[in-house]
């Protein structure tokens, strides 16, 4: 059962570009890791870690990345 304050959108079974966590990944990618190559796992993880809290706290470019016009909209309606 899906909580009173919770909408379900569904989507393709796969549909990637619609998936806006997919976009952030992109972005992650691009930015973060390039070419990069990593002596360990933990070393890797570590960057991700970095990488991830620092996108954590420019909201405004996660914003720009997932807040598409049909998911806002979506959400309000």
């Amino acid at each position: 059962m899906v909580p009173k304050n919770m909408k379900l959108l569904p989507l393709p079974p796969y549909a990637p570009e619609l998936n806006p966590v997919e976009h952030l990944w992109d972005e992650l990618r691009d930015k973060c890791f390039g070419n990069a190559v990593f002596d360990s796992l933990d070393a890797l993880e570590s960057h991700l870690e970095v990488s991830l809290r620092e996108m954590e706290l420019n909201q405004k470019q996660v914003h720009s990345i997932v807040a598409w016009p049909w998911i806002i909209n979506s959400l309000l309606n």
